[in-house]
């Protein structure tokens, strides 16, 4: 029997967020019996305390899985499932600048999924970039096995560490549901989904994101678009909410976690819009892939690399802006092919596989 650990996220059952998601499919699409999962949960974001979920184990430490007492979470939870499993798998890298003292009182197996490079987000002051990035040489240094979930990202460690990683990617055939009929009824009347064309776009409102740079297109090429995301989280979120929340063709909503709309907005729109600069895999780009619409991602390596280069890409306001005016036709191999690379690359049943196969190894 294998025990294996999860730590690094909020707990189970999932929340929202991409990493939470990630341990949900890992533990339901679970393959091989002698593994025994144990995931390391924050009470804090539990009313109700599951012993097991899915035949996994939950263990519930005092501390929030975000902000600063997220470092005292991880660490906690790092010493803690070391004594009692053979193989920890962290989540994330915030934690890891304890590694160097960890190391000195154990050896177990250690395996860090990295995520993106968080040290070049935008949103972090300069302090904390460099926080991160001595997390990140610590987890590179003292780990057994990096995951990468992109070629972007596992080149970046390859030149940088000269360390070679394992390529596990993020699945996303969970957003395709069955939607009851009333829900259908209900959202396509509210927002008029099926009578009008419109682009859709979902993500947290950052500046690495590109919200600005896509409003401003859309105002200027005068298309629909539809915009998930939390825009009251900070000053610039709030700044753009207030600079286009009252034009005609603009809809900016606020978040959504239910997969039934979710799955409306996505499979009724136009253009699928992915703004993301930063990070590797990015999970609302390859869940938005299974749709087989077109998808108009901003050119960097990562976004590139996830739909294998078959996608079309902008970099500014008037490339987007000229994307947006092409004939439909030109779009149709870009819709075909995110489908197709979806469901060769991006299933949680792959995923979990490879997950298991380092596990078993």
């Amino acid at each position: 029997m294998k025990k294996v650990a999860i730590i690094g996220i909020v707990g189970l059952p999932a929340k929202y967020g991409g990493f939470e998601t990630l341990v949900n499919h890992i533990i339901i699409n679970k393959n091989y019996e002698e593994i025994q999962y144990s995931v390391y949960c924050s009470s804090r974001s539990y009313k109700y305390k599951l012993a097991k979920y899915n035949d996994a184990r939950l263990v519930y430490l005092p501390f929030k899985a975000n902000g600063i007492q997220s470092l005292i979470y991880d660490v906690t939870s790092l010493i803690h499932a070391s004594l009692y499993n053979d193989i920890i798998l962290i989540l994330g890298i915030s934690g890891c600048f304890f590694l160097p003292i960890y190391r000195i009182f154990s050896k177990k197996k250690i395996i860090i999924n990295m995520d993106g490079l968080e040290h070049r987000r935008q949103k972090w002051r300069k302090w904390i970039k460099c926080f991160l990035l001595f997390s990140e040489r610590m987890a590179i240094k003292y780990s057994n096995i990096i995951i990468t979930d992109n070629k972007g990202i596992q080149k970046y460690v390859k030149d940088k560490y000269k360390k070679q990683t394992e390529l596990i990617a993020y699945g996303g055939d969970h957003a395709i549901c069955k939607v009851e009929s009333d829900i259908i009824k209900c959202i396509t009347n509210k927002y008029g989904i099926v009578n009008e064309e419109y682009s859709f776009s979902v993500c947290r409102i950052e500046p690495e994101n590109n919200v600005h740079l896509i409003l401003e297109s859309f105002m200027k090429a005068n298309k629909k678009i539809i915009f998930v995301g939390n825009w009251m989280k900070s000053e610039y979120s709030r700044k753009i909410y207030r600079k286009y929340e009252n034009e005609r063709n603009i809809k900016l909503l606020f978040p959504i976690y239910n997969l039934s709309i979710l799955f409306l907005f996505r499979s009724n729109c136009q253009f699928y819009i992915h703004g993301h600069s930063a990070g590797g895999t990015n999970p609302s780009l390859v869940e938005a892939m299974f749709f087989s619409k077109p998808i108009l991602a901003f050119d960097v390596i990562y976004n590139r690399e996830t739909t294998s280069n078959k996608a079309h890409y902008f970099s500014s306001v008037d490339t987007l802006v000229a994307l947006l005016k092409k004939d439909k036709k030109d779009f149709f191999e870009n819709s075909i092919n995110m489908g197709i690379i979806a469901r060769e690359l991006y299933s949680w049943k792959k995923i979990t596989n490879q997950y298991e196969n380092l596990f078993k190894n």
